[in-house]
This record gives structure tokens, C-alpha cells and sequence, in this order.
């Protein structure tokens, strides 16, 4: 139902046309015909307002895409200082100055913290890089 509020509030031009070619074809077609580019515009409507729902879906995979992004390269850049730590349940945690990593040791994904904003990720080469310098740190 949000995606119908950002419709609404984004293309809200669209359903003001909508209305006076409504109001235009009330007025002057007085028929069958009328109804039927009634329900003709009115579906219309229908299907553009449902494909933005779409659109919008695709906006969020792809800025969640970008924020992934951006933390693996921050993380690239920050494991000289990445401290590892041990938590009493068995978890680990591994913070840099923006980065933060909880996970559990052998599982395939990691809990990010990046700009505050929490997202699951698989833990791959960089992950797995970070994670191991954070340990050597530590150590020293």
C-alpha cells in the first residue's frame, strides 16, 4: 500500500488528467461509449499505478546494491585497523572506524553495520580478508 501514497504523491498529475478527461467525456459523449472510456481510463490508471510499484522496488535493490558496494570498499581500505573480538555466545566482531562485522564463526554470512544501516552479506574473499587481518591486529 506505500507504493500507492508514493504514486500518489509523485505522480499525482497523472490522476488530475485522468479526472478531467473524465469530467470532458462525461459532458459530451452520452452513450454506451461513455462508460466505456470511463472504465478504459480508469483501467488505465490501474495498470500504470500497479508497474510503478515496480519501479520502486527496483530503486531499492538497487541503491541496497550500492551501500553493499561502497562497505566492501570501505572495508578494503580500513583492515589495517580492523580489531577482532570474541564474544562470550561463540559470535565474533570485527570494527573498523565505519565498519562493523558480526557473525559466527564458519557460517557463510556476516551481519554488516555500514552508515548506520544493517544488511546481511556472504562472506566472500574481502570478507574473509578482513576478518583474518582483524584476527593478526589483534594478536599483536
Amino acid at each position: 500500500m506505500d507504493f500507492l501514497t508514493a504514486f500518489l504523491q509523485e505522480r499525482w498529475f497523472i490522476i488530475v488528467a485522468a479526472i478531467v478527461v473524465l469530467f470532458i467525456v462525461i459532458r459530451i459523449v452520452k452513450t454506451v461509449v461513455k462508460w466505456v472510456l470511463v472504465l478504459a481510463v480508469l483501467a488505465g490508471l490501474f495498470f500504470y499505478g500497479a508497474s510503478y510499484k515496480e519501479q520502486l522496488m527496483n530503486i531499492g535493490t538497487a541503491a541496497t546494491a550500492e551501500v553493499k558496494n561502497q562497505a566492501v570498499k570501505v572495508v578494503s581500505g580500513e583492515m589495517k585497523e580492523a580489531q577482532y573480538k570474541q564474544n562470550p555466545d561463540g559470535t565474533f566482531t570485527v570494527m573498523t572506524k565505519s565498519v562493523r562485522l558480526d557473525g559466527q564463526p564458519g557460517s557463510s554470512d556476516v551481519k554488516v553495520t555500514f552508515m548506520n544501516q544493517t544488511f546481511t552479506m556472504k562472506v566472500d574473499d574481502v570478507l574473509n580478508a578482513l576478518i583474518e587481518q582483524a584476527k593478526n591486529n589483534t594478536k599483536l
